[in-house]
């Protein structure tokens, strides 16, 4: 499968973009606006925090879902290992840790601002049914979310103990409407196609990968594809490996489909991965 990539600044870029994720569910981008060299300094600022003892000073409360995920916290849907991994949720209504700048924040606004600016586009080119059926214009559903969510991970460095068949994140799908993926330090995403064959997903410097979440495919009667992803030990499995997908959340009121709110949603798989009980 020759992975689909769309350039920002094309001319047909938002058909393009929207062409992918009916068919595949996620596509590359490039040439958008966010500096490069932004993401790699708040990649930076996160691997010395992961790399300090202080992580656990900011272990996060299941009741708000926000702080620091210790190794092994999440479990995928279906699965009995716990992926090999640790994370930090990062919302608007929290702070960053002590001592870090404000370029996170800066990277969270940046982000937010082309989701929406994506989902406008993946509206208007959407076939008529689809837009007749949102209860709402996709952009305006994330539009002041509190839960819209950067998450930035941590897979550390195997060593074998931990080749027992567990891996760094176990097939699953997104939960929300759509994710905005910087590039990762290094390889291990695939996503499955139709014909259960798994994909490298390019990690090129600058690039964004874009993917549709069970919300997106939910309000859009399945239009648009929340298609199964995983990222596997691989060749980097002896380095530590970081990425920074930002979660873009329906507001909590938003009816996605029928009676369904993204609050119900949303709730209904944190409990199926064990993040809530």
């Amino acid at each position: 499968m020759k992975f689909p990539q769309v350039n920002y600044k094309d001319r047909n870029a938002s058909q393009h973009l929207a062409d992918a994720l009916h068919d595949i569910g996620f596509v590359v981008l490039s040439g958008h606006p966010i500096d490069p060299q932004l993401i790699s300094e708040v990649y930076t600022e996160w691997a010395e925090f992961f790399h300090s003892a202080d992580k656990f000073s900011y272990t996060f409360d299941p009741k708000i879902q926000a702080g620091y995920f210790p190794f092994q916290t999440e479990t995928a849907k279906g699965y009995s290992k716990p992926d090999l991994k640790e994370f930090f949720h990062l919302y608007k209504s929290h702070n960053l840790p002590a001592g870090m700048s404000d370029r996170s924040w800066q990277l969270f606004k940046e982000l937010i601002e082309l989701a929406a600016e994506l989902l406008t586009w993946i509206e208007s080119v959407s076939p008529a049914s689809v837009q007749e059926n949102l209860t709402m214009p996709l952009s305006e559903m994330i539009q002041d979310s509190q839960e819209n969510l950067l998450r930035i991970l941590h897979y550390p460095p195997l060593s074998s103990s931990h080749q027992d068949g567990a891996i760094r994140a176990a097939a699953h799908e997104d939960i929300n409407l759509i994710t905005l993926l910087p590039a990762a330090t290094t390889t291990g995403l695939q996503v499955l196609d139709n014909f259960g064959m798994w994909h490298d997903v390019p990690s090129n410097v600058g690039d964004i990968v874009v993917n549709v979440g069970d919300m997106l495919q939910l309000a859009t009667g399945g239009y648009y594809r929340s298609t199964t992803h995983r990222v596997i030990n691989g060749e980097s499995a002896h380095i530590s490996r970081y990425s920074m997908p930002m979660f873009l959340h329906a507001c909590p009121d938003v009816v996605l489909s029928g009676t369904k709110t993204a609050r119900a949603y949303l709730q209904e798989r944190l409990r199926e991965i064990g993040l809530i009980t």
